[in-house]
């Protein structure tokens, strides 16, 4: 049958279609027409700007870090260059490898060791979000060359050349100079609270000063950012380099601490446990700042391993533990100076007055023991001072009470933070009804007994100071009341002008002792080197000195039993102090020094100080036999013939400082030769 067609209809209807096709295509054209005027007119500067940015990278150059110096300019902080492997974690992501994969990859190409991987996924958990991370470093040219030949297979690692930072003089003067580390999460959050300026001027840098100088002078060292704006192609690679702004390297930190003062100190202690702090009593300046034992600075750069870090961590003689600054300890007789001066200033006790030392001291129904239970007879202050008496200055204790005991001898600097440029100094004891009060919770053990304040007196009971406080307050007692906050920065250099800013100590408000009472303490503190308990450490000397010693107790012996230290384990024997000054008619140096657990003063602690002396004042250095016997507690009276110290090398160096570098001992060996100088 035959279909007829309405080929009109059909015509109309094709029509009718082309022309809404047309429509849609015009309408189409028109939004896209709409859409470019849009962008290209109304918002041209925006986009051109936006389009400029992502083909410019804006990349931070991080600054050196600025060296540190000690006071002759030996270098104890510096840095290196070296090349390191790094994974990007988000791209790793992107491209959906299996980072465990591509690692054993790697290791095919450079040498990655287990120690390397496990420092990577620590990494990872500690710098979450970072931009990379590496998985070795300090790469060989070798090393370089050869992953550079097959980085194509590695999307996502690059190598980069980053600064490391380096202490030439490895664990000398560790717990001073400090480490620095990867910024963490932590210190992530706290740099939030930065203002915007000092926040920008740490972009690309990852890391930070943890410790010690390396912490408090942070700002100083770090120095300040650089950048370089480079043209990128599509893939995000750097092409050229259009404009660079240099970064200006941190400033140079000069000490006062004269490091192979220091390397000697940390020498005569050997595995003993301790610390030294020495310092100029006319300017606060520290000249050493010792704790013992000391670790790596150079181990926690680039993240310190798991065994290293337990090592450290779990040792009993926590050799992390900076004792200069936050151990603290009784100070056992080397209290007896200043309590007698405070006996002096309130008028308690009359510098004749005679107390007789029968060997105890009752109070109550309880009897507190003096040497052994043998008595010194009639002891004035002086004598009290000479020949140590216990007795006299229990009874001194208690005529005062434990809060002029306080009030008098807090302006020393016992009990409260002598504010070094050191992070962290903790406060010590020296208590009062008050502080007992505040310390204990309970209402029963905040009551003050009378008898407590009977141990105060010998530097026993709730007293417990670092070495820093005391080498502090011995140079306040000596001066004359002339105080000083400690410092172990003495400049500040700008290494792109050369420029030095003199970092004063502060000098505070001085203290109204009285001429004849400080001379008294003087005259006393030589006799103790002259005829009392530290005489044997100071035979021979060529020069006056004073000093105190101080037998401290580690853990308390139980009423009515006399002390053993063949019955104890060596971490509960007694502590041995010593305080000294010299020259005495008019001091350039004082110290502090405690040797943990090693019983007498005299036999441990007033041989280093005599060394101290020597190097300071006569530029001597002990005699090897002399050194080998101090490392072991076995030497007194030092023996064979002292050294030049301007002959002797540092620790890791090859030859001794240049004559010239040396020179920064001269202003106090003048001062020695001033002195009176008679030969014992």
């Amino acid at each position: 049958m035959t279909v007829l067609r309405d080929v009109e209809q059909e015509i109309e209807r094709f029509r009718t279609r082309l022309l809404a096709a047309a429509a849609f295509v015009l309408l189409a054209f028109s939004l896209l027409a709409a859409r470019l005027v849009h962008l290209q007119v109304f918002r041209h500067e925006e986009l051109a700007t936006q389009a400029e940015a992502n083909r410019i990278a804006v990349v931070p150059i991080v600054p050196n870090r600025g060296l540190i110096v000690d006071r002759n300019g030996v270098v104890l902080a510096t840095n290196f260059s070296a090349y390191t492997l790094e994974i990007s974690p988000q791209r790793q992501r992107a491209d959906g490898t299996d980072l465990e994969t591509l690692i054993d990859q790697l290791a095919t190409v450079v040498t990655i060791e287990p120690r390397d991987r496990k420092r990577f996924k620590r990494l990872q958990e500690e710098m979450k979000g970072a931009e990379s991370l590496p998985i070795r470093t300090k790469l060989g040219d070798e090393e370089v060359a050869r992953f550079m030949a097959q980085r194509f297979r590695f999307p996502g690692v690059d190598v980069k050349a980053r600064l490391f930072r380096n202490y030439p003089l490895g664990e000398t003067g560790s717990h001073l100079l400090g480490y620095i580390g990867r910024i963490n999460q932590a210190e992530k959050k706290a740099m939030d609270d930065w203002e915007e300026a000092d926040l920008g001027n740490y972009k690309g840098t990852e890391y930070i000063g943890k410790l010690g100088l390396e912490q408090k002078y942070e700002r100083e060292l770090h120095g300040t950012a650089g950048f370089e704006e480079v043209e990128t192609s599509a893939g995000g690679r750097a092409v050229r380099r259009l404009k660079s702004h240099p970064p200006t390297p941190g400033d140079k930190l000069v000490l006062s601490v004269d490091i192979k003062l220091q390397a000697l100190v940390e020498d005569m202690f050997g595995n003993r446990r301790g610390a030294l702090v020495a310092l100029d009593p006319r300017t606060g300046e520290v000249l050493a700042f010792v704790s013992k034992p000391t670790f790596d600075p150079n181990l926690f750069v680039d993240g310190i391993d798991v065994e290293s870090w337990r090592e450290l961590n779990e040792s009993i003689d926590k050799p992390l533990l900076n004792r200069a600054l936050r151990g603290t300890y009784p100070p056992g007789s080397t209290f007896k100076p200043f309590m007698a001066m405070a006996a002096l200033n309130t008028g308690k006790r009359h510098p004749a007055t005679v107390i007789n030392d029968g060997g105890t001291f009752q109070f109550g129904n309880h009897t507190f023991r003096s040497h052994g239970d043998k008595g010194l007879g009639p002891v004035d202050m002086v004598r009290s001072i000479v020949k140590s008496s216990n007795v006299y200055y229990y009874s001194l204790a208690n005529e005062m009470g434990v809060d002029l005991i306080h009030e008098q001898l807090t302006p020393f600097s016992f009990g409260v933070r002598t504010d070094i440029d050191l992070e962290n100094e903790v406060t010590g004891v020296l208590p009062s009804t008050e502080w007992k009060k505040k310390y204990y919770k309970k209402p029963e053990l905040q009551r003050w007994y009378a008898g407590e304040t009977i141990s105060l007196g010998i530097g026993q009971g709730y007293n417990n100071f670092t070495m820093l406080q005391l080498a502090s307050a011995t140079a306040t007692l000596v001066s004359g009341g002339q105080r000083y906050k400690p410092r172990l920065v003495r400049e500040i250099e700008d290494v792109i002008t050369g420029q030095r800013k003199r970092v004063a100590s502060d000098a505070l408000p001085p203290l109204a002792l009285k001429d004849e009472h400080v001379e008294l303490i003087r005259r006393a503190l030589h006799g103790v080197t002259v005829e009392g308990t530290s005489v044997r450490s100071f035979l021979g000397a060529r020069y006056d000195s004073g000093g105190k010693t101080g037998t401290a107790q580690a853990v308390g012996v139980r009423a009515n039993e006399k002390y053993n230290a063949a019955k104890l384990e060596e971490h509960k024997r007694d502590h041995a102090l010593y305080i000294a000054a010299a020259p005495i008619a008019a001091p350039s140096v004082v110290l502090a020094v405690v040797v943990e657990n090693a019983g007498f003063g005299s036999d441990s602690a007033a041989p280093i100080a005599r060394r101290v002396f020597d190097y300071l004042l006569l530029g001597q250095y002990p005699s090897e036999e002399d050194l080998a016997g101090l490392r072991e507690g076995r030497v007194v009276t030092p023996i064979g013939t002292p050294r030049r110290a301007d002959d002797i090398a540092l620790p890791g160096q090859a030859s001794p400082l240049p004559p010239a570098a040396a020179a920064g001992n001269g202003e106090r060996v003048a001062a020695a030769a001033t002195a009176p100088v008679h030969a014992r």
